[in-house]
């Protein structure tokens, strides 16, 4: 591990790996990182890559549609990732060592055309197929409407959960209300005890400040680029304050997601750099690499805000209802598009193989 990559772990930050690609999960794990999360952009780099041919060409063999097979690699390359992660959880006591399992985009298709109480019920089922057995696998929910409404019938089912594709404050406190609500009926019924409660909470940054620059381009050069990441300080304050006397032995936190850089004229650590300190960053390879290479020494800055002129400007400026609104869109857009392009890759792998069979 490189001296940069330690002072970021020195100074509190639990360093996840944005992908379960088996040979990026071990170069991460001699780096520092603590655990690991999953999507279907991921699932369809890696099997893309034609590392999984074999594999597909077996469950092809056995009558698999191409939905199942999509979920079947998932599965395995998720289940992979928390052997190599399971010590880490044994040694944290359940603090670290997790593994994200997302939970099915399509579900959230417009074109789908499902009400937010079908998806949810739907959530609610998914969540407990694939969280069954598995002992550091936390099930990845979005906040949307639907996965707000499923969140809390899944904590207190005992799922350990992290709520994702997360912009603003109002959607990490119904995220937080519905999960402590369920851990406590959890508690209650005697399905899982606080002292197993663990939630996590994706704070998305970098496509905020791709939102501002476009949509406030007049604002300052200190405010401009730098909103993303008063957004997550903010609520990561209330994070803290919010469990403080909560007497749990597990800590609930915030994860720093999206923070590769989306600018040239940034460093590829900017947001690493200002968030170090605290919970968890689930950084791209290439973002990890960069700060391998860097030589910088981080040090806690995630409780630094900036100046209080600053804060004023992006308040007056900005149009939260409105910004949350066209993340949201863009963001469900996203969410449901690498799952059909992989089940496309694997419909393709299905034609490739047929062929040459």
């Amino acid at each position: 591990m490189s001296a940069s990559l330690q002072s970021l772990i020195d100074s509190g930050t639990k360093l996840y790996l944005d992908s379960v690609e088996p040979s990026e999960i071990d170069q991460n794990l001699k780096w520092g990182a603590v655990g690991a999360t999953s999507n279907p952009a991921i699932i369809s780099g890696i099997v893309k890559a034609g590392g999984f041919d074999d594999r597909i060409d077996a469950l092809l063999s056995e009558g698999h549609d191409d939905e199942a097979i999509a979920w079947a690699l998932t599965n395995e390359l998720v289940s992979d990732a928390e052997t190599k992660f399971a010590s880490i959880h044994e040694s944290t006591a359940g603090n670290a060592g997790w593994v994200s399992f997302e939970l099915d985009p399509i579900l959230e298709d417009p074109e789908q055309n499902l009400s937010a109480s079908d998806i949810a019920s739907r959530y609610i089922e998914l969540g407990k197929q694939w969280a069954a057995g598995h002992t550091n696998r936390m099930i990845k929910v979005p906040a949307t409407e639907a996965g707000l409404l499923a969140l809390e019938e899944l904590a207190a089912a005992g799922i350990t959960l992290n709520v994702t594709l997360m912009f603003t404050a109002d959607q990490y406190h119904a995220a937080r209300e519905a999960i402590w609500k369920g851990a406590q009926r959890a508690a209650e019924s005697g399905v899982r005890s606080l002292d197993q409660f663990k939630s996590v909470y994706s704070i998305f940054i970098s496509r905020i400040d791709v939102y501002t620059q476009k949509e406030l381009p007049n604002l300052s050069a200190d405010a401009q680029g730098h909103v993303g990441i008063l957004n997550a300080k903010r609520i990561w304050k209330e994070n803290q304050e919010f469990w403080a006397d909560k007497n749990l032995k597990l800590e609930q936190e915030l994860i720093f997601a999206s923070t590769g850089t989306k600018s040239k004229d940034d460093p590829p650590w900017k947001y690493v750099a200002a968030l170090a300190g605290s919970d968890i960053q689930t950084n791209p390879p290439a973002t990890n690499e960069a700060v391998d290479a860097s030589g910088k020494t981080f040090t806690s800055e995630v409780g630094d805000m900036p100046s209080q002129a600053v804060q004023d400007e992006v308040d007056a400026a900005l149009d939260i209802k409105g910004m949350h609104k066209f993340l949201m869109d863009e963001g469900v857009d996203k969410f449901v598009k690498p799952q059909r392009e992989l089940l496309a890759i694997i419909s393709a792998k299905r034609e490739e193989l047929t062929k040459q069979a």
